[in-house]
C-alpha cells in the first residue's frame, strides 16, 4: 500500500478520499485554486499546493501543474476523483511517465470508453445491447439532421465526450433540431473541449440503471450490484438509490453479466460504472435495457453502493492500484437499501439557477447526530462547512446526503426527514425539492422515470398555499418569541387592544415583493392565526436557541416544525428544507420596484454565450434574451413580460458580474 496520496480534485470528493486515506495511514496532499484557498478540503489536508486561478482551465485542468505538485511533495499516487481530469487518458499516461501511480483504469480503457460513439461500436462488437442511433464521424448539420429523421423523433443529441448531462439535448421535431444542436455543441465544447455529438433514439419512459464494476491486474472482475439514477434534472442525477426498485434476479443477472462483458472487453481495472438506459414503461425485462456509456472513474453516487455492500470503494481502488486482488463475487452480499440526494446550491423554482456566496448558516446536523434508530444510518459527504464560501466557478453540488436502512421505505423516510431539517443561508439550495421528490408517489412506487422531475417541477419546487400559510404562521410565532415586548404600562402593549375583543398581534412580511399579513390572537382559550382571509387553530410551542427560536406543534391539527434565527440581514425561517427571509415591507420602494422590473440582470457571475435580444425588438413573456454560462451550466435569461427591448448592454464572449443589467425593457404603456 502507499504512504502518501495527492488528490487532483476539490470539494466533497477530495474530503471523501482523504477520509479513507487517513484511515489507511496515508499522508494527504491537496491542490487548490484561488477560489478554494480557504476551502474545507484544503484545511483538512496534511499539505496543500496552489495550482492556479479560479477557472478550472487555469488550475484543476492543468495536468502538468498537478504532477509537479505531486513530485514536489513526495506523493506516490494521484487520485483524480470525478470530473476534471478523471477521464483524461493523456493525464493518466503523464502520471505514469512521472513515476507516479494512477488510481484509476488503464489509459487504453479510458480512451476506449471515453468517446460515446466509439464505446457504443465496441459494445456492439462484444454483444452488449446498445440504443439505436447515429455514431458516425460526419458532424455536419445535414448528416446529423438526416440521421435524426431516419431514427425518428424524439431523439437525443449527446456529446461524445464527458458526462453529467452536459452537451445533451432532447429534440422533438425537425424544426427544433438546428437550435438544439448548436446549443449542445457549444456546451460540449465549453465543458470537454470537444463539440462532437451523436444522435440516438430517445426512450419515451426511460429509467437510468447502472452497474458498479471492478477489475484488477489479476484478471478478476466483479460487480457490486446496481444503482437506479432515474431522478434527474437537465440530464444530471438528483437522487440515486441501490438496489434498483423492481429489479428481479433474472434482470439483475442479465444486466450485471452485460456490465462485466463490457469491462472485460477493454481489459478494465479499478472502479468503473456501466450505465444502461432502461425501458421503464412496465415491468423490467432482461431484454429491455441498452448500453449508454461507461464512466471510467469513481461515481458521485458510490456511497449507496458502499452502504449495501459494506465495502469502502476508495479503499478498494487503492488496493487494486497497489496490485492487490479483488474479493470473490460470492463474498459480496447485498444488505438493505440506500439512497443519496445531491444537495446543490441552486434554486429549482428559478430554473435551477445556481447560487453562490458566504454560508452564514450551514446546519445539516440531522446527518451528524446519533442514528435515528430502526437500523437507519445517515451520512453527509460535504464540500463545505458553516462560514465557508460557495464559489461560482464550479459545479453547484455542495454535499451528498445519504441514508441506509433495512427497507427502501425506511431509507427514503429517514433521508427526507433529515433534508427537511436542513438549514442553509443565504445560499439557496434544492433541499425542499429533494425532500418532496422522496415523497413523490411515482418514486415511492418504484416506477419513476427520468422525466419525473421536469414533468412535476412546479409541484416539487414551489410551496403550495398550505405550506405558504404554515411558513408565515411559524414566522410570526417565531418573531413574537424572538423579540418579546417588555413594557411596564399595559397601555403600551402592541396587542391591538379593543373593548370586548381578544388581544391580537399583526405581522407584515415582504415575500418576493408581495406583502403578507398574519394576525395572531387568543379566543375562547385557544390561539388562532388569520392569513389569506382564513383562520387556523394553532397549538405551537417555542424553545429559545442561542440565536433563535425552535417552533413545533400543530396548525389545524397538522404537525409543523420550524426554526427562526436572528441573522446578519434579519430574521430567517427554516422549515421543510426552505429558508425564508422574514422581512418587513418597504412601502416607499414600490415605485422603484416597478422600474426595476424592466431590467434583466445577471443573476450571478458568469460568461455571456449568446445575445438574442436587439434594441427595438418586440418580445413576448418568456422569449430568450441572453444565454449565459455559470457553474458549468447554460442558463437562458428570458423576458419577464411582453414589451420592447430598449437597450442591450450584454456582449457575447465577455464575463459579467452578479447584478449587472444586461437588457433593458421599455416600461409597459398605460
Amino acid at each position: 500500500m502507499f504512504s502518501s496520496i495527492l488528490i487532483a480534485n476539490r470539494g466533497e470528493i477530495s474530503r471523501r478520499i482523504m477520509r479513507t486515506a487517513r484511515k489507511l495511514g496515508l499522508r494527504t496532499i491537496a491542490v487548490y485554486s484561488d477560489a478554494d484557498m480557504e476551502a474545507a478540503f484544503v484545511r483538512e489536508a496534511d499539505e496543500a499546493v496552489w495550482i492556479g486561478a479560479a477557472p478550472a482551465a487555469e488550475s484543476y485542468l492543468k495536468g502538468d501543474r498537478i504532477i509537479e505538485a505531486a513530485l514536489d511533495t513526495g506523493a506516490e499516487c494521484i487520485h483524480p476523483g470525478y470530473g476534471f481530469l478523471s477521464e483524461n487518458a493523456g493525464f493518466a499516461e503523464a502520471v505514469g511517465r512521472a513515476g507516479l501511480t494512477w488510481i484509476g483504469p488503464p489509459p487504453s480503457a479510458i480512451r476506449a470508453m471515453g468517446l460515446k460513439d466509439a464505446a457504443k461500436a465496441l459494445m456492439e462488437r462484444n454483444g452488449v445491447p446498445v440504443t439505436p442511433g447515429y455514431h458516425g464521424e460526419d458532424q455536419s448539420l445535414k448528416t446529423l439532421k438526416a440521421a435524426a429523421k431516419t431514427i425518428g423523433f424524439p431523439v437525443l443529441i449527446k456529446a461524445i465526450a464527458g458526462g453529467g448531462g452536459r452537451g445533451m439535448r432532447r429534440v422533438d421535431s425537425a424544426d427544433d433540431f438546428d437550435a438544439a444542436l448548436t446549443s449542445a455543441q457549444r456546451e460540449a465544447k465549453a465543458s470537454f473541449g470537444d463539440d462532437r455529438v451523436l444522435v440516438e433514439k430517445f426512450i419515451e419512459s426511460p429509467r437510468h440503471i447502472e452497474v458498479q464494476v471492478f477489475g484488477d491486474s489479476h484478471d478478476n472482475y466483479i460487480h457490486l450490484f446496481e444503482r437506479d439514477c432515474s431522478l434527474q434534472r437537465r440530464r444530471q442525477k438528483v437522487i440515486e438509490e441501490a438496489p434498483a426498485p423492481g429489479m428481479s434476479l433474472a434482470v439483475r443477472k442479465a444486466m450485471t453479466d452485460a456490465a462485466l462483458m463490457a469491462a472485460q472487453a477493454v481489459g478494465y481495472r479499478n472502479a468503473g460504472t456501466i450505465e444502461f438506459i432502461v425501458d421503464g414503461s412496465g415491468v423490467l425485462r432482461p431484454d429491455g435495457f441498452w448500453f449508454m456509456e461507461m464512466n471510467t472513474r469513481l461515481q458521485v453516487e458510490h456511497p449507496v453502493t458502499e452502504f449495501i455492500t459494506g465495502l469502502d470503494l476508495v479503499e478498494l481502488q487503492l488496493k487494486v492500484a497497489a496490485g492487490g486482488k479483488l474479493p470473490a463475487q460470492s463474498e459480496i452480499k447485498l444488505n438493505g437499501h440506500a439512497a443519496e440526494a445531491r444537495l446543490c446550491a441552486e434554486d429549482p423554482a428559478r430554473g435551477f439557477l445556481p447560487s453562490s456566496g458566504f454560508l452564514e448558516v450551514f446546519d445539516l446536523s440531522a446527518f451528524l447526530d446519533e442514528a435515528p434508530g430502526g437500523g437507519v444510518t445517515l451520512r453527509l459527504d460535504s464540500a463545505v462547512e458553516e462560514g465557508d464560501v460557495v464559489p461560482a466557478a464550479y459545479d453547484s453540488m455542495i454535499a451528498k446526503a445519504i441514508a441506509h436502512a433495512p427497507t427502501r421505505d425506511g431509507a427514503l423516510d429517514a433521508l427526507g426527514q433529515a433534508l427537511r431539517e436542513a438549514e442553509v443561508w443565504p445560499v439557496t439550495t434544492n433541499a425542499a425539492m429533494l425532500a418532496n421528490l422522496l415523497d413523490h408517489p411515482d418514486f415511492r412506487e418504484g416506477v419513476a422515470t427520468t422525466n419525473l422531475v421536469e414533468a412535476n417541477l412546479d409541484e416539487l419546487a414551489e410551496p403550495d398555499d398550505a405550506e405558504h400559510a404554515d411558513a408565515l404562521i411559524l414566522g410570526a410565532v417565531g418573531l413574537r418569541d424572538l423579540n418579546p415586548v417588555n413594557v411596564s404600562d399595559p397601555w403600551d402593549m402592541p396587542d391591538g387592544f379593543r373593548l370586548n375583543a381578544s388581544p391580537r398581534a399583526t405581522y407584515l412580511f415582504d415575500i418576493e415583493g408581495e406583502t403578507r399579513s398574519v394576525k395572531l390572537n387568543q379566543a375562547n382559550g385557544a390561539e388562532r392565526a388569520h392569513i389569506y382571509g382564513d383562520s387556523f387553530e394553532i397549538s405551537l410551542e417555542t424553545v429559545r436557541l442561542g440565536d433563535g427560536v425552535v417552533i413545533s406543534g400543530a396548525i389545524d391539527g397538522a404537525e409543523v416544525f420550524g426554526v427562526v434565527r436572528a441573522l446578519a440581514d434579519g430574521p430567517v425561517l427554516f422549515s421543510r428544507g426552505r429558508a425564508i427571509a422574514l422581512r418587513s415591507p418597504e412601502f416607499g420602494a414600490a415605485l422603484e420596484g416597478l422600474a426595476a422590473g424592466d431590467d434583466i440582470r445577471s443573476p450571478m457571475p458568469g460568461k455571456i454565450l449568446d445575445v438574442k435580444a436587439t434594441a427595438g425588438q418586440d418580445v413576448k413573456k418568456g422569449d430568450p434574451l441572453v444565454v449565459m454560462e455559470a457553474m458549468k451550466m447554460e442558463h437562458t435569461l428570458t423576458a419577464p413580460r411582453d414589451g420592447k427591448v430598449a437597450e442591450v448592454s450584454a456582449t457575447a464572449g465577455t464575463q459579467t458580474a452578479e447584478g449587472v443589467v444586461l437588457v433593458k425593457l421599455e416600461p409597459v404603456p398605460e
